[in-house]
């Protein structure tokens, strides 16, 4: 009797471990674990960003409602406050700061719009040209890309060498060779500067554009174009009714990265042109750190920072409010 006692204990102790109860423990266990694995994996480089972009971010928010010049660099947080001081400073544009200001707020807006607009055509451009299959395509497509994968110090170094007025390039087959004007020009000095910056921009993010456009050629079905040819549309019309609708999302993206790395592009410039810019390419990002590091007024230059950030987060917001508004039009 004791060991039929024993055998039906054993038998049940079995039956409670088979249970769906007793699987459902491990099981929820092994859920939570691939939910939570993710989350895991993606917390150094939430770490980081903290790090690097919003720590930094706050501090010059703070610093920007602070007088903060070079007799406090030592213990910044021992600076007086000023409140809105450095920001009236900033936008008081009949004072010789404010106007500064606004001058290259304006040459800033002018170059971004060129720029990515040549960017963009550019490289919508060469990306439909590039879908057509001919001999040396792959070679083609890599020389595209080169001035998008070199570095940007070393890129814009070259370009200062070929800008140089009396041994440049630029000026050898301009003047030397194509004898185009009285003398050579100075390309990063005065007006031409200007020029001189655009160059070297599109030069340098037109590929980006060339690349993502190619990417988004590919999810066309090359049957619409094949339907269109049948009808009798050209190559323009194809263009027109087909491809770039079909680009819209991408186009729309593609400006937006184009236009926030642009406006906001400080190496250009910086290695171009050094620590002070001529009048007429300078662009926001390096009249902030001169207002900063040159002059050691952290915080209005702090302040300028700010007023960039606010800026951008306001364009950001109406573009993509119109796009998505467009696109909500065009699916109905």
């Amino acid at each position: 009797m004791t060991t039929t006692t024993a055998s039906a204990e054993s038998g049940e102790r079995t039956v409670r471990k088979d249970s769906p109860g007793a699987a459902r423990g491990p099981r929820r266990t092994g859920r939570l674990k691939r939910i939570g694995l993710p989350y895991l994996l993606l917390l150094p480089a939430l770490v980081l960003e903290l790090l690097v972009h919003l720590v930094p971010m706050v501090i010059g928010i703070v610093m920007s409602f602070k007088e903060l010049t070079q007799f406090y660099i030592r213990d910044w947080g021992t600076a007086p406050w000023s409140g809105l001081d450095n920001y009236r400073v900033s936008v008081d544009f009949d004072a010789p700061v404010g106007e500064a200001l606004l001058h290259s707020f304006l040459v800033t807006v002018g170059f971004t719009l060129l720029s990515v607009g040549l960017c963009w055509l550019i490289g919508t451009a060469a990306a439909i040209y590039m879908q057509d299959t001919f001999r040396g395509r792959g070679l083609l497509r890599a020389l595209f890309l080169i001035p998008y994968a070199l570095p940007v110090y070393a890129a814009v170094i070259t370009w200062v060498f070929m800008f140089q007025h009396d041994n440049g390039l630029v000026n050898h087959v301009l003047h030397d060779q194509l004898h185009l004007g009285d003398k050579p020009a100075f390309w990063l000095i005065g007006g031409n500067s200007f020029y001189a910056l655009l160059t070297v921009s599109v030069w340098k993010g037109w590929p980006f554009a060339f690349l993502i456009v190619m990417a988004g050629l590919q999810n066309i079905p090359g049957e619409l174009y094949e339907a269109a040819a049948l009808d009798g549309a050209g190559m323009w019309q194809q263009i027109r009714r087909i491809t770039l609708p079909s680009l819209r999302p991408v186009n729309q993206v593609l400006i937006l990265v184009l236009f926030l790395w642009t406006f906001n592009d400080f190496n250009t410039p910086f290695v171009l042109f050094g620590r002070t810019a001529p009048e007429a390419a300078d662009l926001i990002s390096v009249h902030i750190y001169q207002a900063s590091f040159v002059t050691w007024n952290f915080g209005t230059g702090s302040a300028m920072s700010v007023l960039l950030l606010l800026f951008l987060l306001v364009v950001t917001g109406v573009y993509l409010a119109l796009t998505s508004r467009g696109r909500r039009t065009a699916d109905v």
